[in-house]
This record gives structure tokens, C-alpha cells and sequence, in this order.
């Protein structure tokens, strides 16, 4: 859980200190651009952090869990663009789909490369009995949640 937060945290602190390093210089316009950087930095950290995924599984159990339910399996990255877009506009119903970070999971991360002819593109969404689905449309994701 720790490791989860160590680049969340160094945005932070990076942030923050070139923002006083602005503030320190003096500058009237130095305030607004430390704000603003600032609040680059912090949306940043946000977007890397364990606030924006639900709790990852491993991939063995999200697809035993999804064999049961019949809710898909996303398999996700920090700092993809693509999944964070997923994750915003599928809203709340995101909290009921099984999420597997690659990067914390070989077994996902094989799972991925075996969809993706040996790249590790994600999101990549499983639903059982279908072949995978690469950056797959978020209405699509939704309909899918909503069948099982």
C-alpha cells in the first residue's frame, strides 16, 4: 500500500516546492503561477493515487469472482490516460467492475499480453465467455455491467 502513494507524495512535495520557490522569488505574478502549478502537481497526484481506481484484485481472483457475477474485468495501469478516461465516465458503476493493476500483478500483466499480441495496452476489458476488449467504449463497459 505504501508504494501505491510514493508517486502520488512526490508530486506533492515536488509541487509544493517549486511553488514556495516561486512565492520566495518575489515576482507579483509569482503567487498565481505558484497557485496554478501547484494545482497542476496536486491534480496529477490525484489522478496517480489509489483515490481515483477502486481497490485492485489480483487477476486469478477477479476472474473468479467475474465466473461468478458476470461483472468484467478491467485490466488497468497508473497514469494511462485511457483508463482514468474509463474510470471517470463509467461514475460510480466503476466501483462494481473487477479492477487488475497490471503493473502490481504478473499474472494480469501475462493475461494483457496474451490479448494484446505481446503489448500490455490496457484497459483491457474481460467479460466471460468474450474475447477481450481493448479501450473499449465506456457505454459499452456500462451495458456490460448492467447484464449481469
Amino acid at each position: 500500500m505504501v508504494r501505491a502513494w510514493t508517486l502520488p507524495i512526490l508530486l506533492v512535495l515536488t509541487g509544493s516546492a517549486l511553488a514556495f520557490g516561486l512565492i520566495s522569488e518575489g515576482n507579483p505574478g509569482g503567487t498565481v503561477a505558484a497557485a496554478l502549478l501547484l494545482g497542476v502537481f496536486l491534480v496529477l497526484a490525484v489522478v496517480n493515487s489509489p483515490l481515483l481506481f477502486p481497490g485492485s484484485t489480483g487477476a486469478r481472483e477477479a476472474l473468479r469472482r467475474s465466473a461468478v457475477d458476470g461483472r468484467p474485468v478491467v485490466y488497468w495501469r497508473p497514469g494511462c490516460k485511457y483508463c482514468i478516461r474509463l474510470r471517470i465516465r463509467l461514475g460510480r458503476s466503476a466501483r462494481r467492475l473487477h479492477w487488475v493493476n497490471i503493473w502490481r500483478d504478473p499474472a494480469g500483466a501475462a493475461a494483457v499480453r496474451a490479448a494484446n499480441d505481446g503489448n500490455e495496452t490496457v484497459p483491457t476489458v474481460v467479460v466471460t465467455g468474450r474475447p477481450p476488449h481493448i479501450n473499449p467504449d465506456p457505454g459499452w463497459v456500462r451495458e456490460q455491467l448492467s447484464r449481469s
